[in-house]
């Protein structure tokens, strides 16, 4: 049997999910590679859910078909404390190319809203209900705020890994790029709560908090990211009615001019 030929993509050619944060687009040389499973990581009131968000509307205004799910909040609670952004309209949601949906909804339909673990069969399920709504919907964007509170209910290491796993898999395969929030404390010396999450993403960004003169600035950082070069420097986020803004943190502690 011939063997198969070995097709690689430069990184100049590889497509690209415009994230429409031109700040985090141009640290990723384009924007983030299409189908990359990206883990959005940082300790609670770094923005994670903001830029997740941002990420989706600027999709839904370039007729992409985008979903949020929500796992730990309401949905329209979540809508109500983000950032309101001027380039926001609810049109994106009546039209269907923004939507979202209340992971709780999902355990219910399921018959596993009160349990306290997942069994495989459980987490096959879970993903096998994500993966409906992408492909009855064209869903090319795809946020889940929190992974790390799916992975309360599965435990070991192993099924997370797996759950993970296969998730990244399935919306990879639907040409889905999708950013997975994941939770921390701020004295966590690794990437994500249980230590295999950021060993399977495609690509991780580090959200963090920075006191400097008395103020508590957000940052951000690029540690990995699959299928591209991009700058692994740290910058000071600031969330505003226009966006998600960055501005490159000097090795002194000063922001660029």
């Amino acid at each position: 049997m011939a063997e198969k030929e070995l097709t690689i993509t430069p990184d100049r050619k590889r497509a690209r999910c415009i994230t429409g944060i031109d700040g985090l687009d141009t640290i990723l040389n384009g924007g983030i590679p299409r189908g990359n499973a990206v883990l959005i990581t940082g300790s609670c009131g770094t923005g994670k859910t903001t830029l997740s968000l941002e990420f989706l509307v600027h999709g839904a205004l370039d007729d992409e078909n985008c979903l949020f799910i929500s796992v730990t909040e309401s949905s329209i609670k979540m809508l109500n404390n983000v950032v309101p952004y001027e380039f926001f309209d609810d049109s994106l949601i009546d039209e269907g190319k923004l939507m979202f949906v209340d992971m709780p909804d999902i355990y219910d339909e399921l018959d596993i809203l009160n349990k306290s673990e997942f069994s495989y069969d459980e987490m096959d399920e879970i993903i096998d209900r994500i993966e409906e709504y992408v492909v009855k919907n064209e869903v090319k964007r795809l946020v889940l705020d929190s992974v790390t509170n799916v992975c309360f209910q599965l435990k070991s290491e192993e099924k997370i890994r797996d759950f993970i796993l296969q998730l990244m898999k399935t919306l990879s395969s639907h040409g889905c790029t999708s950013l997975l929030v994941s939770e921390i404390s701020p004295e966590e010396p690794r990437y994500s709560l249980y230590g295999v999450e950021e060993a399977i993403a495609d690509g991780i960004i580090m959200m963090g908090n920075l006191e400097r003169q008395g103020d508590l600035l957000r940052t951000l950082q690029v540690v990995k990211m699959r299928g591209t070069d991009h700058s692994r420097a740290k910058y000071v986020l600031d969330l505003t009615s226009v966006g998600v803004l960055l501005v490159p943190l000097l090795k002194g502690g000063g922001l660029e001019e």
